[in-house]
């Protein structure tokens, strides 16, 4: 465990050089490598339980709702009716949670390319508990690459949670598998993906948005603020060729079984305004 030392861990990353993210660790709850990747879920002193991939923070019990509950309704609720969901990642039962409060969910299927994550974050993050149990859910371990090729005008809301373009999610950031999630797209659908931190990865940032505005008629940026990640933020690409995602279509009251009483970070003002980028950001985008 050479990411923890001395009583803390610190997240240290060739994607942001000179910098690291430390937390104070209690206890370390589970340690192990899967086929794919090193696995650390750890008691913190402040931010409750911390599930690590590679060295890099996932999901913390203290601001995982910052992410995972934007990546989830920027899309669903940019939607008039998402029935069918595909999640390609998201693992840890986050996502998957989100989209499950959505009333009009008739089907969501998770995508996980590494089935450690699934088990370890079912036995230490009993939050997403009720998402793994709930019918409408079909689990995939697959490559989800691999997986969208016999896919075709399916979803009308496909998730892309991904970890950050290193190691078994760098062709997640690749043209080709943005023409299969078009592929596997219904014509009125969404797409939204992880799309990193706009303080760190505008060279990540810019090829995405050059390559799939070929694709797509609609192409936009949101960004969540989530204190654990890189800079503090992170953001997100939402696809589609039927409407610009910034206004929602439904209200959280018509929209969520919960009528949006389990919602910590998500507001329909909150959805409006993470479009809103900063100045730098903006000019990069509109040069393009």
């Amino acid at each position: 465990m050479d990411c923890i030392k001395d009583g803390w861990f610190h997240e240290k990353g060739s994607l942001w050089p000179g910098q690291a993210m430390s937390l104070e660790v209690e206890e370390v709850l589970f340690q192990g490598k899967s086929d794919f990747q090193d696995l650390i879920v750890f008691q913190s002193k402040t931010y409750g339980k911390v599930l690590i991939l590679d060295g890099v923070i996932q999901i913390t019990e203290r601001d995982q709702h910052a992410y995972q509950e934007m990546i989830t309704h920027l899309p669903m609720m940019a939607h008039p009716n998402p029935e069918n969901v595909l999640i390609i990642g998201g693992g840890d039962g986050g996502v998957v949670t989100q989209v499950l409060k959505h009333s009009q969910v008739k089907r969501v299927t998770l995508c996980e390319i590494d089935g450690m994550v699934i088990e370890v974050s079912k036995k230490y993050f009993p939050a997403f508990e009720n998402g793994w149990k709930d019918p409408r859910l079909q689990i995939c371990v697959q490559d989800g690459n691999e997986f969208l090729k016999e896919k075709n005008s399916e979803y009308d809301v496909i998730i892309v949670d991904s970890s950050d373009p290193v190691g078994p999610a760098e062709v997640l950031f690749k043209k080709p598998f943005f023409e299969k999630l078009k592929q596997a797209l219904r014509p009125d659908g969404f797409i939204c993906t992880q799309a990193e931190c706009f303080w760190l990865d505008l060279n990540i940032i810019t090829p995405l948005f050059k390559f799939t505005r070929e694709l797509f008629k609609y192409v936009d940026y949101a960004y969540t603020v989530i204190p654990t990640y890189p800079c503090g933020t992170i953001g997100f690409l939402l696809l589609s060729d039927a409407r610009a995602a910034k206004e929602p279509l439904r209200t959280v009251d018509s929209g969520f079984t919960d009528k949006g009483e389990s919602l910590q970070y998500y507001s329909q003002d909150i959805h409006r305004a993470s479009f809103v980028l900063p100045l730098f950001v903006q000019r990069v985008i509109d040069s393009l």
